[in-house]
């Protein structure tokens, strides 16, 4: 199929409802097909229901919901991954064939992939590598992967598009949109306000994703990112032997995370690995803010070595440096339970608009989001958050920043992949540490002025707030107190946190009293970490230094 925009670089919504308003006969047909085989699919169930053969039709009917959303196409298919992530959504018997749709779908031929090859990279097949896989070793949703080797030696992958993708995504794309304007008058005002906004997001993304330089690009990137962690895998791109359809990379021997049995077998430990893609996963969001939106099985890997290797870096996303700082703010509110901070959080983050009264906001977002969070903070999920957080959009103008319905799905998919591995993972054991040990060091004047704003209410310090902090910090056995007492020491004796010593002197005697208790606490928190001798040489260091 030949269209006018074939050449299109961007997803351009404009562009492309033009041309299928001159042909709605293609929109027709596809919508048809697509109700045709959805509503085929819905009346098995129903009539398994009424025939009682609910149990023994199961396995045929994921098989057959894997094939719909195959034939479907890389729209469909993408839908399927997310799914496929989330164990307890979806059950069982469904959940192992939408697996499949990770690195499992029915290849293109060879020819095909070959010719772009050559096409693209202006040398035969074997002038470019020593050797080739005959099919490929794996076919995902928008291209296929063989394994090769160099004639310098070097193994690797080579990803390979499939063909005619741009008419079956600018289609797809083209029916979403209209589907969500079609949506939007039909439900609650805050809820139907983005829809439309959601799917050019989408749309953005998945031109990005389809665009294999692109993704070369934020391979490199999210290498440099992660640079100085050494439980991080980033394979290397080899520019001489990529293009927009052609993307060769080092290859990855590793275990899929869903291959519990591999990995066991391997000696690795699942809840290191969880771990290690918990902590990755927050310090894409809130370090860096350039993070994975597509964190699938298919995508991540666990190498023999206990690292964990990121393999696709089609679909990536950057966040501001503003919204970093709110989102950890935000995280802390909702652990501490701080719902006015919470609300006006949410302002900052775009999900309340800057005019909203939030005074009716907060006891409800307190109702909804305290019990979610339940009696610890052990109990706290993101899929837990998201159902509940759903709730409060129909009865307040709560709306989804298009930005945030992509970190959004990789926080859930992150989750859903953990639970995966270990179904009894709390992400906060492991989260919410990571995030009061950055704010406790307060590498960044950002991240200082955060944990002020944290510790200090009204102007007075919350006692309970930095205890709690400090405790869970050191739930993690690595975490060594005494460089961020220096870090803090040395903050203290400084210019910038001249505001912060005139506000420690007024806590210690606020209400006209010394608050000796909370300093004893505090004191008996952290002796052990902090000896005297330990604590003299970082005194000793901390002066040297102004």
């Amino acid at each position: 199929m030949s269209i006018p925009f074939a050449q299109l670089r961007r997803y351009d919504a404009e562009a492309i409802a033009q041309y299928y308003h001159k042909r709605p006969w293609l929109a027709i047909w596809r919508t048809l097909t697509i109700i045709w085989y959805f509503a085929g699919f819905l009346w098995g169930l129903k009539w398994d229901e009424w025939s009682n053969q609910v149990e023994q039709n199961k396995l045929n009917r994921a098989a057959q919901l894997r094939e719909i959303l195959t034939y479907l196409g890389p729209t469909f298919i993408k839908v399927g991954q997310a799914l496929s992530t989330r164990p307890d959504l979806v059950r069982k018997d469904f959940l192992d064939e939408l697996v499949k749709l990770q690195d499992q779908l029915p290849p293109f031929d060879n020819a095909i992939a070959f010719n772009f090859i050559e096409t693209d990279l202006k040398r035969t097949v074997t002038a470019a590598f020593r050797e080739i896989s005959p099919q490929p070793v794996a076919a995902a949703s928008l291209g296929q992967v063989y394994r090769a080797r160099l004639h310098s030696g070097e193994e690797v992958a080579v990803k390979v598009q499939r063909p005619n993708l741009l008419p079956i995504i600018t289609l797809d794309l083209y029916l979403m949109r209209k589907a969500s304007t079609w949506l939007a008058s039909r439900l609650p005002l805050n809820l139907g306000h983005d829809l439309t906004l959601i799917v050019d997001e989408f749309g953005i993304k998945l031109f990005e994703e389809i665009d294999y330089l692109n993704e070369g690009r934020n391979a490199e990137k999210f290498a440099l990112n992660f640079r100085d962690d050494p439980t991080v895998k980033v394979p290397a791109i080899y520019w001489r032997y990529s293009s927009q359809r052609v993307l060769t990379l080092e290859w990855i021997n590793g275990y899929k995370l869903t291959d519990t049995q591999s990995i066991k077998a391997a000696g690795l430990d699942t809840d290191t690995l969880i771990e290690i893609g918990v902590v990755s996963g927050l310090r894409q969001l809130l370090e860096h803010g350039f993070f994975h939106a597509d964190p699938h099985p298919g995508n991540l890997f666990a190498l023999a070595d206990g690292r964990m290797a990121y393999i696709d870096f089609g679909m990536m996303d950057q966040l501001a440096q503003d919204t970093k700082e709110t989102l950890v703010s935000a995280i802390v509110h909702l652990i501490n339970k701080d719902y006015y901070d919470l609300a006006e959080a949410f302002v900052k983050l775009g999900f309340l608009t800057p005019d909203t009264d939030i005074t009716p906001i907060i006891p409800a977002i307190e109702s909804v989001l305290g019990n979610a969070i339940g009696e610890s903070v052990r109990d706290f999920n993101f899929k837990t958050i998201t159902d509940k957080f759903s709730d409060l959009m129909y009865d307040y103008p709560f709306r989804i920043p298009a930005k945030f319905a992509l970190i959004i799905r990789s926080l859930v998919t992150q989750e859903g992949l953990a639970l995966s591995l270990n179904p009894n993972f709390k992400i906060v054991e492991v989260g919410y540490p990571y995030i009061a040990r950055r704010l406790l060091k307060g590498e960044t004047p950002e991240m200082r002025r955060r944990l002020i704003e944290i510790l200090f209410k009204d102007s007075k310090l919350q006692w309970q707030r930095l205890e709690n902090m400090i405790a869970i910090a050191r739930t993690d056995g690595n975490f060594d107190l005494l460089p961020t007492a220096q870090l803090g020491l040395q903050y203290l004796l400084s210019e910038e946190g001249r505001f912060l010593r005139n506000q420690l002197v007024l806590a210690l005697t606020e209400d006209d009293r010394l608050h000796t208790d909370e300093v004893r606490r505090l004191w008996n928190l952290v002796k052990d970490d902090l000896k005297p001798s330990r604590l003299f040489n970082v005194a000793l260091g901390s002066l040297s230094s102004q």
